[in-house]
């Protein structure tokens, strides 16, 4: 297995790259994962979410556990959304309450593929050489804006605000998801503790089916959807949502600021 994480640097620069023994050995990216040579100590640089994905698709309804709990039929094809690229936030990065919203915000433990090369209407074989490795999702929603309006469930908006999609700390090549589990603890409790090899979809077929809807490109991010024990956040608490073998991905929920009302000065009051 291979580590590979993004930082920037004192001067504001960004580096992405493989990381080993304190250092990171930096790459041109992971559409071009070709070593610079540069190599940068990890005491100097500040982690961020290790990709920055055009987009993000979130599956819904994509674990046996959960769609039994739920009543649910279980998935032929992926049953997605999509997060939009400014929801993206890394490691340690606060998560923000937005201003218009005081409802429950939910988390969601899931794991993450990042795609590595463009890949549209791929193979099984195909799909599964275009995954460049995996990650750690938070898919952090306002549960109470889906069904605010009986007339169209909002997916998009309640999980699409900013700060809303948790990534990180990582991306691990290699990695063997069918013996891994994720677990998810808030303020050090636990919530959530499943097996990803309970997965309706694997992710080879969800990238493959997912690629015959539009085309995936390297960078982007697909959320696997998540598994019992979702629940809320209160404003101040801390989720920390660990997979061994790539890390833990820990984010704090802050209280919305309110806005400061802007002054327009009258004519001769300058």
């Amino acid at each position: 297995m291979e580590t590979w994480m993004r930082f920037m640097s004192s001067d504001g620069g960004i580096a992405f790259g493989r990381v080993e023994n304190g250092y990171l050995h930096e790459y041109e990216g992971i559409d071009q994962p070709v070593p610079t040579g540069a190599v940068l100590s990890l005491r100097a640089l500040t982690p961020l979410a290790p990709c920055a994905p055009g987009k993000v698709v979130a599956l819904w309804n994509n674990f046996h556990a959960l769609a039994a709990k739920l009543g649910k039929a279980v998935p032929a094809h992926p049953l997605f959304l999509i997060k939009p690229a400014g929801s993206v936030i890394g490691p340690g990065d606060a998560i923000r309450r937005p201003s218009s919203y005081a409802g429950k915000i939910a988390y969601e433990g899931e794991l993450g593929i990042v795609i590595g090369k463009r890949c549209r209407d791929a193979s099984l074989e195909e799909a599964e050489a275009a995954i460049f490795g995996y990650t750690i999702v938070n898919d952090v929603t306002a549960a109470e804006l889906l069904n605010e309006n009986p007339d169209f469930p909002q997916w998009c908006r309640a999980k699409g605000f900013d700060t809303f999609c948790a990534i990180g700390p990582a991306i691990v090549s290699g990695f063997d998801w069918r013996a891994a589990r994720v677990v998810t603890t808030l303020d050090g409790t636990e919530r959530q503790n499943y097996p990803l090899a309970d997965m309706v979809l694997t992710p080879a077929q969800q990238v493959s089916m997912i690629s015959h809807d539009m085309m995936l490109e390297p960078g982007d991010v697909i959320a696997c959807g998540t598994s019992l024990g979702v629940g809320s956040i209160r404003d101040g608490a801390t989720v920390t949502i660990a997979i061994e073998g790539i890390g833990q991905l820990a984010n704090t929920l802050t209280a919305a600021h309110a806005q400061q009302p802007t002054v327009v000065a009258m004519a001769g009051q300058e």
